[in-house]
């Protein structure tokens, strides 16, 4: 695990936006980490309304997505701040085949950072998921261990895959490139084996772009809106290392069926995620960035509301109750409940950047190091005692990547994939080997040798 603060900066960095075909929700938070370091960005219309540019495309397009850095801030900014715009600039996306535009978008990107002197010593990373939304498709391009998760009537649908050297085909690419996959990292060092950036990964001129040992390619899923589909969640590894993609899905279908903005569930989800102190091996202690994107399919906000809160009182697709359910409140030692408000209680001081030896291993929160607030699925707040290693299952999180794997070893077979796509996912396959999980440690300065380190 790389370096953190003696306590975290909780403040939060919150927007919203709607249109009439989207609402979405947005925040991000620097929590443990010495820095931040990730980067997002939210366009609801990707071409000027009424432009010659907008007339050749036949439906509007909105443009989401995260990039989670890693050996510093640099690429993730690049990217976050460009790479719609270089998409934009594809030919492949003039003519309006966008799976290909956001494929030809990634590989430009890396290469405009390349070729720009101003980053011709960076080390730096980072994951890329965007999502490309138009009125009747979903079209996610992802590159890392981003993720990009369908709600469908409250069950959880993986539009992207994570990208870990562990994967077969990922270790194939690497080691036919003259790489070696050590403990789950990329040559013992990177634990993600795609990434914009990290350009010491990909120096073999005889290569082309996609077969570099690490490379910017992305993995593109298009999926075909229907009634049925309620949102998209697009978030960094340090909302789904704490919690599985189901348990995302239901998390926010219970805030939306309680009438909570988006971002404001970002921000409860993320509080939940923040671990209570420093000594959990890295989960809770990352970066974390998160957003929701709530498709209308033809309602107002307010109908939108309606109808996901009227389907979960019928019971109409999975949900996490109340009291959020599941593991989280299992293990509630503490019924404690607080007024609206209520949140971790950090001391902001200039001490912040300092490792806080005294206080190690001992639970932090509330008034100190007494406990901790949990956000419950309506928003509730309650207190409890219970520290990470018990409020985090990290097994159910273990089956998302065993599902992954087992999704991209069958990617093969073109029947078996095309099956993958027209439902979304209700069974998990058992906990995936804990390498996987060990080989997750935080970055810290470019400076350090640990920097490269995701």
């Amino acid at each position: 695990m790389g370096q953190t603060l003696s306590e975290p900066v909780v403040e939060k960095s919150s927007a919203k936006g709607e249109d009439e075909r989207l609402l979405y929700g947005v925040s991000a938070m620097q929590g443990w980490r010495i820095s931040m370091e990730d980067a997002h960005i939210t366009i609801l219309d990707l071409l000027t309304p009424g432009s010659d540019e907008a007339k050749k495309h036949e439906s509007k397009l909105s443009f989401f997505g995260v990039f989670d850095g890693h050996g510093g801030d640099k690429v993730a900014l690049f990217a976050g701040e460009n790479i719609h715009d270089i998409i934009k600039k594809q030919e492949t996306f003039k003519k309006g085949n966008y799976e290909q535009a956001l494929k030809d978008g990634f590989l430009a990107t890396d290469r405009a950072i390349l070729n720009d002197p101003k980053y011709e010593e960076e080390v730096s990373g980072c994951t890329a998921c965007v999502g490309l939304i138009s009125d009747n498709k979903i079209y996610v391009a992802n590159a890392g261990d981003s993720r990009s998760v369908l709600g469908i009537k409250g069950r959880a649908k993986p539009l992207s895959q994570d990208h870990k050297p562990q994967l077969e085909a990922e270790k194939s690419r690497i080691t036919a490139a003259g790489g070696f996959v050590d403990f789950g990292r990329v040559n013992g060092n990177l634990a993600l084996s795609r990434a914009i950036g990290d350009f010491e990964f990909k120096k073999s001129a005889e290569l082309s772009p996609e077969a570099q040992i690490v490379t910017a390619f992305p993995d593109v899923e298009t999926h075909e809106i229907s009634d049925d589909d309620e949102f998209l969640v697009i978030a960094c590894d340090g909302i789904w290392d704490c919690q599985s993609s189901q348990a995302v899905v239901e998390f926010v279908r219970r805030g939306i069926a309680a009438k909570q903005e988006l971002d404001k569930i970002c921000e409860n989800m993320m509080d939940n995620c923040l671990a209570s102190n420093s000594e959990t091996g890295g989960v809770g202690c990352d970066n974390m960035t998160m957003c929701i994107i709530g498709l209308l399919r033809g309602k107002t906000k307010e109908e939108w509301y309606e109808e996901i809160a009227k389907r979960v009182a019928a019971g109409d697709g999975p949900c996490a109750p109340p009291e959020y359910g599941g593991a989280l409140i299992h293990h509630l030692q503490l019924a404690e409940f607080r007024g609206p408000g209520v949140h971790h209680n950090f001391d902001d001081s200039d001490s912040g950047y300092d490792v806080d030896v005294e206080n190690k291993g001992k639970p932090f929160g509330i008034g100190g190091y007494k406990g901790r607030i949990i956000f419950l699925g309506d928003g509730t707040e309650v207190l409890t005692d219970s520290d990470d290693t018990e409020m985090f299952d990290n097994a159910e999180e273990d089956k998302d990547l065993e599902s992954q794997v087992s999704k991209a070893s069958s990617a093969t077979s073109k029947d078996s994939e095309a099956e993958d796509k027209s439902a979304p996912k209700t069974e998990q396959a058992k906990a995936a080997d804990k390498t996987a999980e060990e080989s997750k440690p935080a970055a810290v300065p470019a400076s350090t040798e640990e920097g490269k380190e995701k």
